[in-house]
């Protein structure tokens, strides 16, 4: 498939980042243009996520975008880094632009190292990536300082619209 590519993120780019490729899509389908395919531990409640891109979609004015998530371990993110950015290490998330669809695979495991960091829930850091992934798709950067300001109100509006909280992602 082509598309834009992947914007990437984890902690040796400021816990963000970009390149380009693409993945293939999850396998699992839902109803409302989401898939998930969850092979992390612990796993993720789908209500949750459906919340949270039904929320980052609206905020961000792309309500039909289709959206594709994997959630999995850091060997597997490790090895779709080194295949699409040329980065064989592990990270938090990576975002493909696939035709106007959205393809976001997470690390659970490496929210569950952050979570633990910070003093909040698994579920609520693989949340913030979530949104995180889907901004990039939809617009928003955070390789420059201001960019960055726009992008971390926007990932604190959709998580506190939710109640969900977070340790700031630069802290």
């Amino acid at each position: 498939m082509t598309g834009r590519g992947p914007a990437e993120g984890g902690q040796d780019a400021g816990r963000r980042g970009a390149g380009k490729g693409s993945v293939p899509p999850g396998s699992a389908g839902e109803a409302s243009g989401l898939a998930v395919t969850d092979r992390g531990r612990p796993r993720t409640s789908r209500a949750l996520l459906r919340r949270v891109v039904q929320a980052t979609l609206e905020y961000s004015d792309h309500q039909t975008l289709p959206v594709s998530l994997l959630l999995t371990d850091d060997e597997e993110i490790a090895r779709i880094h080194g295949e699409f950015l040329d980065d064989p290490t592990p990270t938090d998330v990576i975002s493909f632009d696939l035709d106007g669809a959205a393809e976001i695979v997470v690390s659970t495991e490496t929210a569950a190292r952050m979570a633990s960091t910070h003093g909040h829930s698994c579920a609520n850091e693989v949340a913030l990536y979530v949104v995180h992934g889907l901004l990039h798709l939809c617009g928003y950067d955070d390789k420059a300082a201001h960019d960055r300001v726009k992008m971390r109100q926007a990932e604190r509006e959709v998580l506190g619209g939710l109640g969900i909280e977070v340790a700031d992602a630069d802290s």
